[in-house]
Formats: C-alpha cells, structure tokens, sequence
C-alpha cells in the first residue's frame, strides 16, 4: 500500500481519499485546539494590530519620524502628540509606529533566513549523516561555542551596522538550534519503512528529504518559528540599546529605549511605552508557540 502510494505521487496521481480525510482531521483538531485557547487568540489579536500599523505607518500617521521639533522637546503626551516629544521634539507615536515596522522587519526577516538555513543544514546532515553530518554538527558546535547575543555583536562589529547585516547576524543567531532539531526528527524517520518504500519505489534523494522527510519535520519547525520570532525581536532591541543595532535616526523600539533612559528623570514614556511595546510582543509570540505546541503535540492530547 504504501509503495503504490508513493508510485503514485511520482505518476502525478492524487493521494487517497482516507489520507486526505485523516490530514482534514488533524488540521481541525489542531484548528479547534488553538480556537480554545483565548490567550493565544488575544496574543495573535495583538500581534495583528501591531503588524498593521506597521504596515500602514506612512497612512495612520502623516508626520515625519526624524522631524524636529525643538521647542516641544521632552513635552508630555497630549492632544498634539499622543504620546509626547522626545528630546529633539519629534513624536514619540509616530517613531513607535515606524519603529515597529524596522524591529518586526528585521526580526521577521532574521527568523526566516534562520528558518531556512537551519532546515537544509539539519535535513542535509541527518540524511546523509557520515562525514556530511560530522562536519555539519561541527559547523554548528563552533556557533554554540559562543552566546548567541554575543555572536550578533561580533558579526555586526565586523560587517557594520545595517539592517540588513542585523538580518544576517539574526540568520545565523537562528540555525543552530533549529538544524539540531530538524536533524533529530529525520534521523528518527528515515529508517522507518515508508522512506525505504520510497527508495523501492525509485525516488531520488532530493524527493525523500523534501517530499517526505520536511513534511515530518513541520509541527516541531512551525512551533520553533514563533518561539524565534520572540528571540529575534528580543535580539534586535537588545543590538539596538547596546547601540550596535539600527542607528539613529532611524526609529527601532531598542534604541529608542536606550535614548530614552537618558532622560528617564524627565520624561517616564520615552523608557516605560518601548518597553512594554517590546515586553508584549516577545511575550505574544511565545504564548502562541506555547499554544502551537500543545495543538501539534499528539503526547498532550
């Protein structure tokens, strides 16, 4: 049955009818777990507003992020400004909503390319595994070796600080754990029988580990990918207020933290509005990993 099967797929025929039926269940069960959890949906709810007024910055708001304003500087929030000035009289509002847009641009953008390398470099290992896998978990080794902030810094110290060199330096903070735990679910699968009914049945290599190996591997990659998300945007703040990050004076919610601790005696909001923006948003993407877990997780259920 299941060589057929797979003879099948590489004819162009459709799958069975109770294979589809039991991938529908299993996406309604997983659905209907997530539905049931109101900290998870208020957590997505949250992360939808944030990412749309990222998105419709340039429409919400029609003034000028880096535009001074000297003689309002440090003013309290009032009907003018929402959320007050900063210390060169630009609007705090404004620059958190543009802020937004940069740190989730850059904290997005690090947890895909982490995504992707992490995947190929653990489905590459643990399928060939020999020296392919020792040099691979070597590789991977020497970025343990150093602390994952700590490797930003350097990568960023070195090639400069740009978003997009933030965006490799998230890349490579992300593989590591990701290839071990991609490499872990194929080593347990490719010597089941339906990846030897594969190999029967004439399929490559390259379509065992992406047609058939990946596909096993997604619950534990998906659930990873929110929990990332979190560390990213965690790691991009922390670039920023270290003053490593996304320079002035481009808005990003770390180092408008950092400028803002300055005049903290004078001027609360600059400190306490980015810190719980970035507080809320690290906590709504592992609250929906934490829900992702427990929907995909068969143990739990």
């Amino acid at each position: 049955m299941v060589i057929e099967h797979i003879a099948g797929q590489k004819t162009g025929t459709t799958p069975s009818l109770g294979e589809a039926q039991v991938t529908e269940a299993r996406s309604r069960r997983v659905w209907t777990s997530l539905r049931r959890s109101r900290v998870s949906l208020i957590s997505a709810a949250y992360l939808v507003v944030i990412a749309a007024l990222a998105v419709l910055a340039p429409v919400i708001t029609h003034v000028d992020p880096n535009q001074q304003d000297l003689l309002n500087r440090l003013d309290p929030p009032s009907a003018q400004h929402w959320l007050g000035t900063d210390e060169a009289g630009r609007d705090e509002y404004t620059r958190l909503v543009y802020g937004a847009r940069i740190s989730l641009f850059i904290a997005i953008c690090g947890t895909i390319g982490g995504l992707i390398l992490g995947t190929l470099l653990g489905l590459v290992s643990g399928f060939f595994g020999g020296w392919v896998d020792n040099l691979a978990m070597r590789f991977v080794d020497i970025l343990y070796a150093f602390p994952g902030i700590l490797l930003a810094i350097l990568i960023v110290a070195f090639a400069g600080p740009s978003i997009w060199n933030l965006i490799f330096a998230l890349t490579v903070f992300g593989t590591p754990t990701l290839s071990r735990l991609v490499r872990a679910v194929v080593l347990t699968f490719k010597s089941q029988d339906f990846i030897e009914a594969a190999r029967v049945a004439g399929a490559t290599r390259t379509r065992i580990m992406f047609v058939h190996l990946l596909p096993n591997s997604l619950a534990p990659i998906i659930v990873y990918a929110s929990l990332a998300a979190a560390g990213a945007l965690l790691a991009t703040a922390g670039l920023g207020f270290l003053g490593v990050g996304v320079q002035p004076p481009t808005a990003e919610w770390g180092s408008m933290l950092s400028t803002g601790q300055q005049y903290i005696r004078e001027a609360q909001y600059l400190v306490i509005i980015p810190g719980v923006l970035i507080f809320l948003t690290v906590l709504a993407f592992n609250l929906i990993g934490d829900a992702l877990r427990d929907a995909l997780d068969p143990r739990t259920r």
